[in-house]
């Protein structure tokens, strides 16, 4: 390693953490430091209303292996982590969260498996047992509907913490798309890839900023970004109904031969009037998700604005 070259970049987005920035600092120093490694802490202040920029600042006084990255607003998770990784200059690169759920500990593991060759080493959830049923039901619920019609699989219970070499970070950084599902993106760029579990703690300090509605328009940002199935299946759905409806329609005609005619009741003919209309508007609702993705990267925004470095 050439000297003054930074070995890891340690990338973390921050939003409104400002309960846990000295902890998260200093453990990670800490670990850090016990390595032997010429380090970074590339901190990424997503836009946070509350004291955190200014926590981090204090915090890297203190340090000189902290970089503070201020984006001009709350881009969201996904764009903060790729600021962060665009702008790590270490060997390897390791996303981690500030809640400290993730243990940094782990990172002296992941760094051995990285010596032994491998490009990609991923932190595996082996115990999620701080987590509620529910969370682990829905993660385990997308992370089976996504890999069963995605060619991309992702490991389950992978969250974004992991290590990276220079090679994949690379290739991440010549993906062009802003709306980004980062996950996904991990695995797609590929490379040799090996894992090491973990227990997953609780949170130490603050609240998540993630909620049920926030966590369901992730989901279908990582189904979308992923997989053309959801468009696809109502090619069947209409071929099934088309069909069903003329075999009903014959079955009409040839009772009304046999039988004579007879008028049709309105309660059944509105059920399938409204049944016919609401597949049609889940079927246009679809369509729209991928028209919006297809509108937005037309744009050729940037997923990010920095106002300032420290």
């Amino acid at each position: 390693m050439a000297e003054g070259k930074i070995e890891v970049s340690i990338v973390t987005p921050f939003f409104n953490e400002e309960e846990v920035v000295n902890i998260f600092i200093d453990e990670i120093c800490k670990v850090m430091d016990d390595t032997g490694c010429t380090y970074e802490i590339v901190c990424v202040n997503d836009g946070s209303c509350d004291g955190t920029l200014e926590k981090l600042i204090s915090k890297k006084g203190n340090s000189g292996n902290i970089r503070i990255i201020d984006l001009s607003r709350n881009f969201g998770k996904e764009a903060a982590l790729t600021a962060g990784i665009d702008h790590a200059t270490g060997e390897v690169v390791i996303p981690i969260d500030a809640d400290l759920q993730d243990p940094p500990e782990l990172i002296s593991e992941l760094l051995k498996k990285w010596r032994e060759g491998y490009d990609v080493v991923l932190a595996k959830r082996g115990d999620r047992s701080t987590d509620s049923f529910l969370k682990k039901f829905t993660a385990n619920l997308f992370y089976r509907m996504h890999n069963k019609i995605s060619d991309i699989q992702m490991p389950a219970n992978v969250g974004d913490f992991r290590l990276m070499s220079r090679k994949v970070v690379n290739a991440i950084k010549q993906l062009p798309e802003n709306q980004r599902f980062m996950k996904g993106v991990f695995s797609w760029v590929g490379f040799k890839t090996a894992s090491v579990e973990y227990r997953r703690k609780k949170r130490v300090a603050g609240k998540t900023t993630f909620n049920g509605w926030r966590l369901w328009n992730l989901a279908l940002d990582g189904i979308t970004g992923f997989s053309t199935v959801p468009l696809r299946i109502w090619l069947y759905i209409g071929v099934f109904i088309s069909f069903s409806s003329f075999i009903y329609a014959s079955f009409i005609v040839i009772r009304t031969i046999v039988q004579g005619i007879d008028v049709p009741g309105y309660a059944s003919l509105l059920t399938f009037i409204l049944f016919l209309g609401g597949i049609q508007l889940i079927g246009i609702g679809v369509i729209g998700e991928y028209v919006g993705r297809i509108y937005m990267e037309s744009k050729r925004r940037p997923p990010y604005i920095i106002d300032r470095e420290y």
